[in-house]
């Protein structure tokens, strides 16, 4: 096997597909890239037996085809210190040796028998769905839910994003049990209706991808693995298993109270006040009067508290209604609008936080809270 390629192109490549490797792998191999090369197109393969990402690089300069395993951060760690110029790989066959030469000096690498590398699972014919989707779409589904994502051992289908495919749309949801969001995108057309959990993992790592490609996304997933098909990059995982809660019934319809206010300037306050906040419980206090919002933390601990007032526009009876800071930070961070509405019903009930103009043409957003009890 024997090849030239551009220092900085591979790196870029072997950068994105390394963060699929994990600092700890239950097999050796694992700490490897594989390269297959064939026919001009160089081929490099990462995985942590879950998620399997492919990268595939065009190979103007080829002496010899051939397969090799190469450890990933001792090559990836050697490159970030080359400037712009071309490599030559040799790999010898009999002792599986790697020699990276350029014009000034050469070093040597031990490799591994590609033959040892996990296959990539195959999605089933028989039980695949197929769907194309703009990579926009797709990133900003992943973008606006992954943050909502649980991790919870003992329901793990809470720990992914579980997408929903009709006719009509995609739908994103993501939960912890304590905030849900739900991202509807109307610019996605399926053949019929599908579902799957996507792990927050490959889902992270598909935000890196997504950023950077231009053409649609072939999507294509059976009841156990999923895959997508990028212009230089392929992702397959592992789906999770189970069957998502019904996410609509949890959703109250009934909100006669409604707040709109500066999104930034309610994000800053939270942030300023809940400094002040029991550090257990993370609870800020939102008391509504008129046109005037009161948020409010203390923590007797400490003999602690904070309060500011915001002006805001609201239609319906005064309240006041406890919600965790963190959470409540997260999810105003999350809302592009200058302007969120704030959906209540009663202090005992979630609350919604709903952008007040969609960014996009096709977007649906909305984003719900629940809330915390508090104490008199």
């Amino acid at each position: 096997m024997k090849f030239v390629v551009s220092s900085t192109e591979l790196l870029s490549h072997l950068q994105l597909i390394s963060r699929v490797i994990n600092s700890k792998n239950t097999l050796p191999i694992l700490d490897n890239f594989l390269f297959k090369l064939h026919n001009n197109e160089l081929k490099v393969t990462a995985s942590d037996l879950e998620s399997t990402m492919e990268t595939t690089l065009h190979i103007e300069n080829v002496v010899e085809d051939g397969d090799i395993a190469i450890p990933a951060k001792l090559l990836t760690d050697t490159l970030k210190e080359f400037p712009e110029q071309p490599l030559t790989f040799i790999v010898n066959p009999e002792n599986l040796d790697v020699e990276i030469s350029w014009e000034k000096g050469k070093f040597n690498i031990p490799g591994a028998s590609a033959e040892d590398f996990p296959a990539v699972p195959l999605i089933k014919e028989e039980s695949k769905f197929e769907v194309d989707i703009n990579p926009d779409a797709l990133l900003d589904g992943i973008t606006k839910t992954v943050f909502a994502t649980a991790d919870d051992e003992l329901r793990p289908v809470m720990n992914g994003i579980n997408i929903d495919f009709d006719t009509e749309s995609a739908i994103f949801v993501a939960s912890d049990a304590h905030k849900l969001v739900r991202y509807k995108r109307s610019d996605v057309h399926p053949s019929g209706a599908a579902s799957f959990i996507l792990p927050k993992k490959p889902a992270n790592l598909l935000k890196a991808l997504l950023a950077k490609e231009a053409n649609d996304v072939a999507m294509a997933f059976d009841s156990k693995n999923a895959s997508f098909t990028l212009t230089n990059f392929k992702l397959v995982c592992r789906l999770v298993e189970g069957t998502y809660p019904a996410y609509n019934s949890v959703i109250p319809t009934n909100n006669p109270n409604r707040l709109t206010i500066d999104r930034a300037e309610l994000l800053n306050c939270v942030r300023r006040v809940s400094v002040c906040s029991n550090q257990a419980s993370n609870l800020i206090k939102l008391k509504i009067d008129g046109n005037q919002l009161t948020v409010s933390a203390q923590d007797l601990d400490f003999s602690i508290s904070a309060i500011e007032r915001l002006s805001c526009q609201y239609e319906g009876d005064n309240m006041e209604i406890g919600f965790k800071s963190t959470f409540l930070s997260e999810i105003l961070s999350n809302i592009e609008s200058e302007e969120v509405v704030l959906e209540l019903a009663d202090p005992s009930r979630a609350g919604l936080v709903l952008p007040t103009t969609q960014v996009g043409e096709f977007d649906d957003t909305l984003m719900l809270l629940m809330p915390m009890m508090i104490n008199a």
